[in-house]
């Protein structure tokens, strides 16, 4: 830790992954053209990000090829048609969602691969499944995660049965993720020193995914830090899923870490975000909020914003409403 002053200290255990490709690629059907996705690589390069998650391992019996892009299936040439060999620090992962991935064919050999880090992504219904994954890509020599989705809807018993169960898998980190943006920081803390209870003398790391519906990504973001949340998720401009992510440049100016760099991240920002957002939108509004406030899933906000009633947003709430 450096000692000269607390608003210049920083944790160097510490470690900061881009999510921006893959959960962004869920607002496009991840139809990204390739020469962004490889500035949104160079940029984690060049700003000293420890990670970059570049796309899901979709099965292609249940996602058409035709109708997504390359990284919802993040085939090795098409990894490596970004990264080549990626001769640098950056460590490459992908997301398999429990469910909806071919893991034991399309995840190859990590001596076959340029990745590094396998995500295993679960609600707690499919930990049987997640648990197979874990030793599966354990097994082939990946650095394993795991991904507990939607958390803020499980019920306590099942959530603690199903750390039980992580806490004994090869997983190296446990990550919090608050899917539909619904949790406050009171919430953030409980469930941060809960997961931390749950792994305690594993050896294993917590992380925290946080989405923006109600504007408090980055605040609880922060909140997991300050709790000893060492596997952090970001995004450049908060481009994710609906309300989008905590923004990968307000992350990196809140550590203070000297191994980063923010220069580079508003350079892509001002080359490449500026434009995609006048074909793409993404961020807080008015029914991500609602979903948010009323712990729902975004598809129906993410549906409204797609319509031509999108700024109907009393329709919308009274129909939220009328399902809870």
């Amino acid at each position: 830790m450096n000692d000269t002053a607390p608003w210049v200290t920083y944790r160097p255990e510490l470690q900061v992954m881009d999510c921006t490709i893959r959960d962004g690629g869920l607002m496009n059907d991840h139809q990204f053209d390739e020469k962004l996705v490889k500035a949104v690589y160079q940029t984690c390069v060049d700003a000293g990000i420890d990670a970059m998650e570049i796309g899901y391992k979709g099965s292609k019996k249940l996602f058409d090829p035709a109708q997504f892009g390359a990284f919802k299936f993040s085939d090795e040439e098409a990894i490596r048609n970004i990264v080549g060999d990626n001769d640098t620090n950056l460590k490459l992962a992908i997301m398999a969602d429990a469910e909806k991935c071919d893991y034991k064919t399309d995840i190859l050999p990590k001596e076959q691969s340029v990745l590094d880090i396998i995500r295993v992504a679960t609600y707690v219904h499919q930990i049987p499944v997640a648990v197979e994954m874990i030793h599966d890509a354990h097994e082939k020599g990946y650095e394993v995660c795991c991904n507990i989705m939607a958390v803020s809807v499980v019920q306590e018993p099942d959530l603690d049965q199903a750390l039980e169960v992580i806490a004994q898998t090869p997983a190296s980190t446990v990550v919090v993720v608050d899917s539909f943006g619904a949790l406050y920081r009171e919430q953030i803390d409980y469930l941060v020193k809960k997961y931390a209870k749950a792994v305690e003398g594993t050896g294993k790391e917590i992380g925290i995914h946080a989405h923006n519906n109600q504007q408090l990504a980055f605040a609880n973001t922060i909140e997991a830090i300050i709790l000893g949340a060492n596997r952090i998720d970001a995004t450049m401009m908060g481009l994710g899923r609906g309300a989008g992510n905590c923004p990968m440049e307000l992350l990196l100016g809140f550590l203070r870490n000297p191994k980063f760099h923010t220069r580079p991240v508003y350079e892509l920002l001002q080359d490449y975000f500026v434009d995609l957002q006048k074909t793409m939108e993404w961020g807080p509004n008015v029914p991500y909020n609602i979903s948010g406030l009323l712990n729902q899933h975004p598809r129906a906000a993410m549906g409204l914003r797609a319509s031509d009633d999108k700024d109907q947003y009393v329709a919308f709430y009274d129909r939220c409403i009328s399902d809870v």
